[in-house]
Parts: C-alpha cells; structure tokens; sequence
C-alpha cells in the first residue's frame, strides 16, 4: 500500500496536461523516451519539457537512466501500478 504522501506527489505530478501527454507518449512508445523526442513531440521548449519530466521523476512515475551524455526516461510501471491500485481502492 502506497502512503498518503507518495499519492499525493503522484497526484500533483499527474494535475499537468503536458505530463499527462507525456505518459501518454511511453504508452505508444511502448520503451524508453529521451528528452529530445519527448520535446519534438510536444512542441514545447526544452526547458519546458525538463520541467515537466523532473516532476515526473520525483513522483518516481519516471526512472531517468544516462546514456553517454543524454538521459532516457522509462515509464515506472511498478508505481503507476501501485497508484491505481491505491485509486481503485477508494471505490470500495
């Protein structure tokens, strides 16, 4: 069970449309983003996209991993998981 102060990191990460759109992106993806796709999809400016993607690792929806000099960005699979389940949960 996740704890109320980790849903509520998540829940403020996902309050974005642009992250929203972002973890959209991985679904159609289906592996890892870099920053500089995840900015030409978007059409936004680099810093923007930054922005946006270190949210989603500090919610730790997003796990960054160095490739030479870039950063790749893959979906954390376990806590989006373990966040739904903990929405779900308030159904019951």
């Amino acid at each position: 069970m996740m704890d109320n102060k980790k849903f509520e990191k998540i829940s403020r990460a996902l309050s974005d449309a642009s992250r929203i759109t972002i973890l959209q992106q991985f679904k159609r993806k289906k592996g890892c983003l870099y920053c500089s796709e995840i900015t030409e999809m978007l059409e936004l400016t680099q810093p923007s996209v930054s922005h946006h993607l270190k949210q989603l690792v500090d919610a730790d929806l997003l796990i960054p991993e160095k490739e030479g000099r870039n950063l790749k960005y893959v979906l954390n699979e376990k806590v989006l998981d373990a966040y739904i389940n903990g929405l779900n949960a308030l159904k019951k």
